[in-house]
């Protein structure tokens, strides 16, 4: 019997500590995302000597796809994790 409640208290904890696992992972990937794609746009815009105007233009264009990655990433982990809590 003693175990039974052992294992719903568990099962709750494990089921916050995955939103958590989320956020930081989130957090964690959304960095490296948001810093690599403002850093290409920034590298082609001086490669090709663009300007700043169009180099922020690029860097523009690559945040809003790195936030689109980011997006895509972050609902896709929090589809892994409510399979996970619910099997």
């Amino acid at each position: 019997m003693a175990q039974n409640r052992d294992m719903a208290a568990s099962s709750s904890d494990d089921s916050a500590g995955g939103i958590f696992t989320v956020i930081s992972v989130a957090v964690l990937v959304g960095t490296e995302i948001l810093g690599a794609t403002l850093a290409a746009g920034w590298a082609l815009g001086g490669l090709m000597e663009l300007g700043p105007v169009l180099a922020y233009a690029l860097m523009a264009i690559f945040g809003a796809a790195g936030l689109a990655l980011l997006v895509m990433f972050v609902r896709s982990a929090l589809r892994v994790e409510g399979a996970r809590r619910r099997g």
